[in-house]
């Protein structure tokens, strides 16, 4: 994800969980271990992945999600949309591979990324990703 993003001109800074794991396990040890329900836990717990700049410097905070299925939990979206205001990506094996929830006046909805105005990918550049997707996914539905 962080690739198709940087090659659609948008600058692309790691920021999520993974990225702090490191200064987590570091506190852990000298620390008791941190309580997994704390509200702060949680809420690092959620950090979004990226911090991405568009083209027109616009800043947002993205979120990928992973899944077989287009499904994420309700409580998986609260803290991303609500606390964060991030952005939230789901790769998926079902086409459109690459998809974005879109938030409007009809509620929520999964959209194709290339239809969000903001992060610029571009049907060239999804098309390819899209073939990665179907070669490392065997069970891919096309």
């Amino acid at each position: 994800m962080e690739n198709l993003l940087k090659i659609c001109g948008n600058q692309v800074y790691r920021f999520g969980y993974e990225s702090i794991l490191q200064n987590l396990t570091q506190f852990n040890e000298q620390q008791p271990s941190l309580d997994r329900t704390a509200v702060v836990t949680k809420k690092l717990r959620s950090i979004p992945d990226f911090v991405v700049v568009n083209r027109r410097k616009k800043p947002f905070l993205v979120e990928v999600k992973f899944r077989t299925k287009v499904k994420v939990y309700e409580r998986d979206l609260k803290l991303i949309e609500d606390f964060w205001q991030a952005k939230v990506v789901m790769v998926t094996i079902e086409k459109p591979y690459f998809r974005i929830l879109e938030n409007n006046a009809e509620g929520r909805n999964w959209i194709s990324l290339v239809r969000d105005r903001d992060l610029n990918v571009t049907n060239a550049v999804l098309e390819e990703f899209n073939k990665l997707v179907e070669k490392y996914y065997p069970t891919v539905k096309k």
